[in-house]
């Protein structure tokens, strides 16, 4: 009897998890590689939602028609937006900052963590000093997290 009791809520439990609705929400943080300290560094989080498929549209050799959305459609003005500290200051790299905006980081994953957010993926890119005559770059990291409807 233990058994099959044991095996139902098995079975409701893995029915349960794969018709479960999955929505992800993506958290970018900005932090300046500007020597001098003269960047801005942030972390963004939108409010607002939007439908990729209001501002899509599919070319094909027959029809390509240019996409004629508005960029001001697409802009969101309901957004978080958390300071971070530059990685420079007059000084050169500033590893106190780089220390700081982990702990706010940490903080802000440790949040969605606690709302009910998984972090399922990470991704980072890299902008940087190009030479004498290019003194800015960004490094920017996408936090995706994922959680049940």
């Amino acid at each position: 009897m233990r058994k099959i009791l044991l095996l139902i809520v098995f079975l409701f439990i893995s029915i349960v998890e794969v018709y479960a609705q999955v929505e992800y929400k993506v958290i970018t943080s900005v932090e300046s590689i500007v020597s001098s300290g003269l960047g801005r560094s942030r972390i963004i989080s939108a409010e607002a939602e939007r439908d990729y498929t209001e501002f899509a549209s599919e070319q094909t050799e027959e029809d390509n028609t240019r996409n004629k959305s508005k960029r001001s459609d697409i802009r969101v003005k309901d957004f978080e937006e958390t300071k971070l500290l530059n990685f420079f200051n007059i000084g050169g790299i500033r590893f106190q900052n780089i220390a700081s905006n982990d702990a706010v980081i940490s903080s802000k994953i440790n949040s969605m963590i606690e709302e009910g957010w998984e972090l399922a993926f990470i991704t980072s890119a890299v902008e940087s000093d190009a030479g004498k005559d290019d003194g800015s770059g960004i490094f920017i990291t996408r936090y995706i997290f994922k959680r049940n409807k």
